[in-house]
């Protein structure tokens, strides 16, 4: 795990980042959590953002939030199991980008409370699959656990899941009523 810490020497005020492994040092989540973030942990949410930027994403991104919105695992698994629909290739391209970045964080590559902060997007299509999560795990067991885990292992992504999930439950509830 990377730890960023602040200490005093000589008057200054330093800044610095190291490996440790968190059994040994006693390091739990929550403080993992709680660190400062660094410039190189804003360079990796700039990246990230600017990545979301790029036209094929943009519409692949654009679809699969605004237009794809499955009920059953049968309804996903028809677009992601068949590379002849059109929308194939954007589902895996915005759900694994948002697994990679989670996956960022859970290994200690970019602060989670800066992540958190930042990107909800992850958390939107986590909530947005919550009803088909089980199904489509049964036959996809590795169907958005590094945001799963995301959400499990930090706090602030928990509270923000639960944020983002109100508001798709009350979405689909408009959407239903149309």
């Amino acid at each position: 795990m990377l730890v960023r810490r602040i200490w005093q020497q000589g008057g200054k005020f330093l800044l610095g980042s190291f490996r440790v492994n968190p059994v040994v040092w006693g390091i739990g989540e929550d403080q993992m959590e709680r660190m400062l973030a660094t410039p190189a942990d804003a360079e990796i949410i700039l990246k990230l953002y600017q990545l979301r930027t790029e036209a094929v994403m943009r519409q692949a991104r654009a679809w699969v939030a605004g237009e794809f919105w499955p009920t059953t695992a049968e309804e996903y698994f028809a677009v992601y199991e068949n590379p002849d629909d059109p929308h194939n290739p954007w589902l895996r391209q915005v759900l694994t980008y948002w697994e990679m970045a989670a996956a960022m964080v859970l290994h200690g590559a970019v602060s989670a409370e800066l992540f958190v902060d930042c990107n909800g997007e992850g958390f939107f299509l986590l909530a947005k699959f919550a009803p088909i999560l089980e199904a489509v795990r049964e036959r996809n067991p590795l169907f958005l656990v590094k945001t799963s885990e995301l959400v499990n292992r930090f706090s602030a992504a928990s509270q923000r899941y639960e944020a983002v999930l109100k508001a798709v439950e009350a979405r689909r509830k408009r959407m239903s009523a149309k």
